[in-house]
Order: structure tokens, then sequence, then C-alpha cells
């Protein structure tokens, strides 16, 4: 068990506020990566093969532009599997951000557990360990914020920080995303078939 260990966030160019009280309270739209922002190419390495789904700048612009943070927690665990390194993530998200910013929108801060599922670690999703790094590092208002995914553990971490919950199942992959929100009793605020209409519906919800 890797109780206590918390994950790596990926230094981008934004810089957390500080400690609380210093600036005032923002909301978080929490993202997750593959599946969700991105087409999910299972472990992938090469910074060149990332695309982003459509409509995903949009939505992340919408949302900057009504006072949100956004913050990616993804789980990582290819770097511990030895199938990439710290550096190739790092590269990801880098270039995640230069897709976006054509769109006049930017992921703030990435955060990622680089653990095996097995080592039952605390920052590894559904677990919230990297959810309040990100919310003490940003002075975020979690009662205010919102998760979106593509996966029943994304909603289970939303739930479990008490965040509004959006699940992103596009169309064609229903059957898959159903079954496992049954099998583990995971079900989410706001169900969607693209980013952008998830991020459109959060906002719906003041």
């Amino acid at each position: 068990m890797l109780m206590g260990v918390l994950g790596t966030r990926t230094d981008v160019s934004a810089e957390p506020v500080g400690p609380a009280g210093a600036t005032p309270l923002r909301p978080a739209l929490f993202v997750d990566r593959d599946g969700t922002l991105n087409p999910d190419l299972h472990y992938m390495k090469d910074a060149e093969r990332l695309e982003l789904y459509r409509g995903v700048g949009e939505g992340l612009r919408v949302a900057a532009e009504h006072g949100y943070r956004t913050v990616c927690v993804t789980n990582q665990s290819g770097v511990e599997r030895g199938l990439y390194t710290r550096e190739d993530v790092d590269r990801i998200h880098r270039r995640l951000n230069e897709l976006l910013r054509p769109h006049r929108a930017r992921i703030d801060a990435f955060y990622y557990c680089p653990h095996m599922p097995e080592h039952g670690c605390d920052c590894r999703k559904p677990r919230t360990a990297l959810f309040e790094q990100a919310r003490r590092e940003w002075n975020l208002d979690l009662t205010r914020s919102a998760m979106l995914g593509d996966r029943a553990l994304d909603v289970e971490a939303g739930r479990s920080l008490g965040l509004l919950t959006a699940l992103i199942r596009p169309r064609g992959h229903d059957a898959n995303g159903s079954a496992e929100l049954l099998e583990g009793s995971m079900v989410p605020d706001i169900l969607a078939h693209s980013f952008r209409g998830a991020v459109y519906r959060v906002l719906s919800r003041g």
C-alpha cells in the first residue's frame, strides 16, 4: 500500500495561487484526460499522437469565461509499468495545451498518478488525494466545482468530494458505460454525449 503518497503535477505556465485566503475561492472543472479530452489510445507515449475531441476547446474556453479553473486529474499507471516516463507524460500535457491554444483555452494544472492499481495508493482515482492537493494549491471551492469523465471511477471520485458529476459517453459506447455504472452503483448527476455538452449542462446548474 502506498498510502499517503501523492502523484505528480505537470509544470505548465500557470502557477498555483498559494495558500487559502491569498485569493478568492474559485470553482474548478476537474476533468479526466484519456477518453474525455482526447481519444484513449491505451498507454499513449508519443505526444504527437494526441488529438482532442471536437468541442473540447470550446467547452474549456466557456468554462474559463464563467470563472472556472480547469484541472486535469488522470491515472497514468504506464509510468510504473515502464511503458513510458514521467517526461513523456509531461510532454503530452504540454502538447495538450498547445492544441487548446487556438481555441483560446487551456488546462490550468495537470495532476497524475503514476502507480499501478494494485498498490492501493491515495493518488489513484477514485481516491481523492490529487483533488485535495489541487484544492490547496489553487484555492478551489469544491462546493461549486464539478468532475467530468468517461468512467465510473471519475463519478465515484467526484461524489466522494461532493462535486457535481458528469459522465461523458460518446454515442456507440453506451453499453459499456452503462454496465460499468451498474456494476459500481455509480449514478452521475449529468449524462452527456460530448465534452462540450457536459460543460454547458454543468454551467446551466450554476
